[in-house]
């Protein structure tokens, strides 16, 4: 703890302050050992201020046991070390009295204690304590010369008779004195502005450090550490919320257990990296597209201790880019479906109505009639083919309205119980009661029935087709047995003419992805746990959409 005292005052620090009461009972303690170690081996008797010094040293004892008792609890430390100062001047001076005055060797205690002084007092106070010393020692001879110093008991300090030896002493002791003093405060003040300025400096360090781990904890890029072994030595935590693995987990392993797609070196030497891309499988198992940077850490000797890695989580970001890509197909190839349909339809008409009226005739023979039949069947399914383009290139706006699931799935087996592609399959439904959504009711009975038949082509012989909804969520799925679709052909089956039949236009799945797109939906495919292929619908609910898994 530290006494700041008044603007301008020298913190003071409670341990400086028990170092000097320490060094003060050292030096006591050698007073005392060599007192005893003289009185011991002398011949003579005793000088008669021996016991007075014994008082002065057990008073000094006291006094410093007892200021340490009270510096754990002191709140005004510079009042308390201002006081310690004036009981070592008062215990010096009576030691050069009882040794002499103008013959005693302790001048020298003067020094000491301005010396101290100026450790814990700023430089007013040790001009003050270097004066105080001047005039206890200066008055200290002059009343040894003119005879005036009181005896103490049976010892009285000798006399002078050299006026001159006393002032050159006084002269030359004041002026050591006040030196003294000027240097140790000058330099006392330098060292604590050199104190000063390295806690400043550490103050800066630290709110440096805390702010470099605050951005390290908190920016939302993967950072990671590895050293020139290959191994895993910092992580921080979007690093752990990328991947789900924590520092423990990471930490020390190799980088090519965690991050195989990387390539972060190049032989034995560290690539270097400025955009990188690859692919990661998460803790739980998923797969996730990072893009990544490198570059190299060194030390404060330019040592190269390190390759700092930089990634992020692209997999929703490039999940998004390819579902704004196929809308942008969707809508170029929509724009020229609608145009080409529009150009197409009206001759098609002509051609199918006249070969009608060509058939009415009456000199037409069977095999003509035979023909023209072929015509105008065909003509019908390339009608109905443009029907399909301008459904899927210009979708209806969808009616929304309140409507029950449950009646939609009846109305949906209805029709499919009419229909002969269904009777080796068996269709269930799994929905909880009570489902409703906020949605155009044709449209998804359209959409439904599309993917249902889409799903019985699939099926070859007999299987299963489960329809139904999730509880608590607005999502809408068809799943079956059947062979599933091709990992290669999931980024592709909602592309308009895209197929693998052999007699199919490419437009059902294309025309149901744009219905549940003009709903504020989203549409994915994904492996079924029951072998085929699943297809989830998820359409807005208060706002927000179903959570339906990226195709």
């Amino acid at each position: 703890m530290s006494d700041e005292g008044l603007k301008g005052q020298v913190r003071i620090d409670r341990r400086n302050l028990s170092w000097f009461l320490f060094f003060r009972l050292l030096v006591v303690s050698l007073f005392l050992g060599g007192t005893v170690v003289y009185q011991w081996r002398s011949e003579v008797a005793s000088p008669p201020q021996l016991p007075f010094f014994y008082t002065l040293i057990v008073l000094t004892y006291l006094q410093t046991i007892l200021s340490a008792h009270i510096l754990s609890t002191a709140q005004r430390l510079v009042a308390f070390a201002r006081f310690q100062i004036a009981w070592d001047l008062i215990l010096a001076s009576l030691v050069i009295y009882l040794t002499g005055a103008f013959e005693s060797q302790f001048s020298f205690l003067y020094i000491l204690i301005v010396f101290s002084s100026s450790l814990f007092l700023k430089r007013r106070d040790v001009l003050f304590a270097a004066s105080a010393a001047s005039i206890f020692y200066g008055c200290l001879l002059d009343f040894q010369y003119f005879g005036i110093l009181p005896a103490f008991g049976h010892y009285a300090p000798p006399e002078i008779e050299d006026g001159g030896k006393v002032l050159y002493a006084v002269f030359v002791n004041v002026v050591a004195f006040l030196l003294i003093a000027l240097l140790s405060a000058q330099l006392a003040e330098r060292g604590r502005r050199s104190q000063r300025a390295l806690e400043r400096k550490e103050v800066d360090l630290e709110e440096l450090e805390s702010l470099n781990r605050a951005i390290i904890a908190n920016i939302t890029s993967g950072l990671m550490l590895v050293n020139d072994s290959g191994r895993i030595r910092s992580f921080n935590a979007a690093a752990s919320k990328i991947t789900g693995y924590s520092l423990n987990q990471v930490y020390d392993r190799n980088v090519e257990e965690i991050f195989p797609n990387f390539n972060l070196f190049d032989g034995a030497q560290f690539n270097v990296v400025s955009r990188g891309q690859g692919e990661v499988k998460d803790k739980s198992g998923g797969i996730r597209t990072l893009g990544f940077a490198t570059s190299m850490v060194r030390d404060a000797d330019y040592r190269e201790i390190g390759l700092l890695v930089i990634f992020q989580d692209l997999t929703d970001l490039l999940a998004m880019e390819d579902q704004l890509r196929r809308s942008d197909r969707l809508a170029a190839v929509g724009r020229l479906a609608s145009g080409m349909a529009h150009e197409i339809r009206n001759p098609l008409a002509s051609i199918s109505g006249s070969v009608q009226l060509l058939m009415e005739g009456e000199n037409v023979s069977d095999e003509d009639r035979k023909l023209m039949g072929i015509v105008v069947r065909e003509a019908d399914r390339l009608s109905g083919l443009l029907t399909n383009f301008l459904s899927f290139a210009r979708p209806a706006k969808p009616v929304k309205t309140e409507c029950s699931l449950a009646s939609v799935f009846d109305e949906l087996l209805a029709i499919l119980h009419a229909d002969s592609r269904f009777d080796n399959i068996k269709v269930v439904i799994d929905s909880p009661p009570g489902r409703n959504l906020y949605v155009d009711r044709q449209m998804l009975h359209q959409v439904l029935l599309d993917l249902v038949i889409n799903s019985a082509e699939a099926i070859s012989g007999g299987g299963m087709i489960r329809v139904g909804s999730t509880s608590g969520s607005s999502l809408v799925f068809v799943e079956d047995n059947g062979p599933g679709i091709d990992e290669k052909n999931r980024g592709k089956i909602f592309e308009p003419f895209f197929t693998t039949k052999d007699s199919g236009t490419g437009l059902g799945l294309a025309t149901v992805y744009s219905v549940v797109e003009a709903h504020g939906g989203e549409i994915s495919v994904q492996e079924s746990g029951m072998g085929g292929a699943r297809f989830e619908l998820a359409f807005p609910e208060n706002g927000r959409v179903a959570s339906a898994a990226t195709f």
